[in-house]
Formats: C-alpha cells, structure tokens, sequence
C-alpha cells in the first residue's frame, strides 16, 4: 500500500515542526513548508531524518498565489499525493499597537497569510486530494491550526484575531463543503504556547500563569498541539467534522 503524505504549513520550528515530526513518526511522508532557505533550518530537518522519517522541503510563501500553486505541484512530484494538510503557517502584527492605531498595512499583511493564504492553500490541496485514490477509511484529512484568539479578545492586535476568526470560518465551510467528498476538517485553537511567537511577551505570560488564569497552570508546548494532530489525522475520527479543540489549559471555562 502507498504511504500517506502530509504537508505542514510554517514546520520548519515551533509549533510546526512538532507536527511535522510527530505525523512522520507516525508513519506519513511529511512535506516542511517554510518562508526559509532549507539551509537555514537544516539542523531540524537532520533531526527528522535520525528518526527515519521520509520528508521533502519547500520554500514558499502561502501568500502568494504563485507559490501556492507550486507548494502542492512539489509535494505531489516528491511523494504523489497529500492525504493531511495541516495549516499552521501563520504570523502576529509586527507591532502590538492599540485598536484605534491598527494600520491597513498590517491588516492586510496579516490576513493574506492566516486568512487568505490559508483559505486558497486548502482550495488546491482539496482539489488535488479529490483526484487520488483513497487510503484508509477516508479520503483526506485537513487540520487548521487557528487560535483562542479566534474567540477570545486583544485590542493590541485586532487583526490576529480577525484572522483567526476567519480561518474558523474557513473550517467550517471546507467541512461542510468536503464532508460528501470523505474529506474531514477539522480544527485546533491552541493557547498560550511557548514558541518564538510568545517568547517576546512571556512574563506577561508567566504572570498570568501565576495568577491561575489557566485552570491547567503552565505553559503550553508544541508537542501539546502535535499530539492532537496526530489524532484527527488518522483514522479514530470518522464522524465528525467542522468541530474544533481548545488545547489551552482550560483556558476557554468561565469561571467565578
């Protein structure tokens, strides 16, 4: 039997990268998605190889239009199809500034990455996974990496929450659109996770730690959000689709 694919949005480190190696130890094919040079992120490529996992890298950037076209024609070249996508790719405002100084540049940066690119990126994959055949118990298997933010406000960086509001949304129609094709979708909303995303405003995070904001009291690890992309990409979950799960520390309970 052919060997699945997955390809990882942003797997070159963090949060992506913990996919990327989990999904390949769980016997994928994995495709890295990064802006970077291959070169650049080689050490963590070297580890993905110690552990026997087969994977192909491509430079690209999920904006543009071009390289989104040419992120899948490599994927398909190297291992012949994509069974999982997972979108994680995906950027914070340069700045945190407050709601009523958000600029359109910024807003436009940040929605064509974790917004846009993430929408026409899943538009090709779907279409590609539509002329394979199938393995396993379905068809493909697509996972967006959003956000509490999704649900939870910043004023300091509106447009990230927009952004991650409208990938939800994507979820949804993608599961609606694709739940006839045996195509699930699916959907994870990590919370404060330590990554270089995080890294610049951790003590405001240990803070909050501290305070028992998080009902779970620690930080979030990639690993965390790896784990459970291993579970919605096989085959365990074959009735639902359109859902997504906190992996926030209980952060989403209200609480008195």
């Amino acid at each position: 039997m052919m060997k699945k694919t997955a390809l990882v949005t942003g797997a070159s480190r963090g949060i992506g990268f913990a996919i990327a190696k989990q999904l390949g130890l769980d016997g994928f094919n994995v495709v890295i998605v990064a802006t970077g040079e291959q070169e650049k992120n080689q050490k963590n490529l070297d580890i993905l190889t110690e552990e026997g996992i087969t994977w192909k890298y491509v430079k690209g950037d999920i904006s543009s239009h071009d390289d989104r076209i040419r992120i899948v024609e490599e994927a398909v070249a190297a291992f012949g199809r994509i069974d999982v996508l997972v979108n994680n790719a995906g950027v914070a405002p340069k700045e945190r500034v407050d709601l009523l100084e958000m600029t359109e540049e910024s807003f436009d940066r940040v929605l064509s990455i974790n917004t846009k690119g993430n929408m026409f990126l899943t538009q090709l994959v779907a279409k590609q996974m539509l002329r394979q055949d199938v393995i396993g118990k379905k068809r493909g298997t697509i996972i967006n990496i959003s956000s509490c933010s999704a649900e939870v406000s910043s004023i300091s960086r509106g447009e990230y929450c927009i952004s991650k509001a409208g990938e939800s949304m994507v979820t949804t129609l993608f599961a609606d659109r694709l739940a006839p094709e045996g195509i699930l979708v699916h959907e994870i909303r990590p919370g404060v996770i330590a990554t270089d995303m995080t890294s610049a405003v951790s003590a405001k995070y240990d803070k909050l730690i501290e305070d028992g904001l998080f009902p779970i009291a620690r930080w979030g690890y990639p690993e965390d959000i790896a784990n459970a992309v291993s579970v919605f990409a096989d085959d365990h979950f074959l009735y639902t689709t359109g859902n997504y799960v906190d992996i926030d520390g209980g952060f989403h309970i209200k609480r008195l």
